[in-house]
């Protein structure tokens, strides 16, 4: 039995899809408040990861249990919730002898232009990466003390089909869909490194069934071939069949908005990151896996723009 905890976000579905159909197994347990079956096949577990004894009956008889739980973009909650979340889920697993896959972000390195291996250090600015600095520690120190059998799989900023929520989708890829102008944080002109969801599971379904991966940090591996947003929106307009528009937002015009929207309030905390090119470097999984296909920009943009738009625009996760 393989178990994936926080099995409702397009991360979590996306690995529920590959562990079946590339072949890793037959049998998966989806974990989260109201759990929704991906495969007929499917195990569903309702349960609350901030109570430790559901998260002790989530995991119980599985195998590998991947921890992709996303919790709004809400500072005080990750404040609250998220050491509570990786506490319990290293409990169980321990508990249980469970092998553990964390999916997670890069908010705890810096925000500068300078490359992003394994081997950043943490360097968080704001809340919201200082709670992921300190999950990530946690788990790191109950790898460390052999607690657990872990690794930590880390992706930048993603875009992909269906239901993904992220800036990129949200700002840029959904606006040009419904007919509106892109937007664009800070800066069209500076270099984004974006990971395509279904690579990222695919990925992570991978590292999760080789024993020699545990005990690691990887990095899931991404197109090299970065653009501007100003390329990114034109690349994905002429995909699209739609007018190449955008606006850039500045630092000010956040500013404002922050006054009245908590929503944007906290997402100044990212702003730094697009004043810079953002170069996530994952030659380390490309190197042990090389016969791995990553999905382009290009292919990536095609796959969604061949599915029904939805319409939808605005900020998300």
């Amino acid at each position: 039995m393989q178990t994936i905890l926080g099995a409702s976000g397009q991360i979590g579905r996306e690995l529920a899809l590959h562990l079946k159909q590339d072949g890793f197994t037959n049998e998966i347990r989806l974990v989260s408040r109201k759990p929704q079956a991906v495969n007929e096949s499917d195990q569903l577990c309702g349960a609350d990861l901030l109570d430790a004894a559901q998260a002790m009956r989530a995991v119980e008889g599985s195998r590998i249990a991947y921890l992709t739980v996303g919790l709004p973009m809400d500072t005080q909650l990750w404040v609250q919730q998220w050491p509570i979340l990786m506490r319990n889920t290293i409990a169980a697993c321990a508990a249980h002898r469970v092998k553990l896959v964390f999916f997670d972000n890069t908010y705890m390195y810096p925000q500068t232009a300078e490359p992003q291996t394994e081997a950043t250090p943490f360097q968080p600015y704001g809340k919201k990466g200082e709670v992921r600095a300190s999950i990530a520690r946690q788990l790191l120190d109950a790898m460390r003390e052999r607690r657990v059998e872990a690794m930590i799989c880390r992706a930048p900023e993603f875009y992909g089909p269906a239901r993904t929520q992220s800036i990129t989708n949200t700002m840029v890829i959904d606006n040009l869909r419904a007919g509106k102008a892109a937007k664009v944080f800070l800066s069209d002109s500076t270099l984004r490194t974006l990971i395509y969801t279904p690579d990222a599971a695919r990925a992570m379904a991978l590292l999760g069934n080789t024993p020699d991966a545990y005990g690691q940090t990887w990095h899931l591996p991404c197109d090299d071939n970065r653009l501007t947003y100003r390329q990114f929106v034109s690349l994905a307009a002429e995909t699209f069949g739609v007018p190449s528009r955008h606006h850039v937002i500045r630092r000010w015009q956040l500013w404002l908005a922050g006054l009245v929207n908590k929503q944007a309030r906290d997402a100044a905390e990212l702003l730094p990151r697009y004043a810079v090119d953002n170069i996530f470097v994952s030659d380390k999984f490309k190197l042990r896996f090389p016969d791995f296909p990553v999905t382009t920009l290009g292919d990536g943009l095609a796959a969604i723009g061949d599915e029904p738009s939805t319409g939808r625009a605005g900020v998300a996760r």
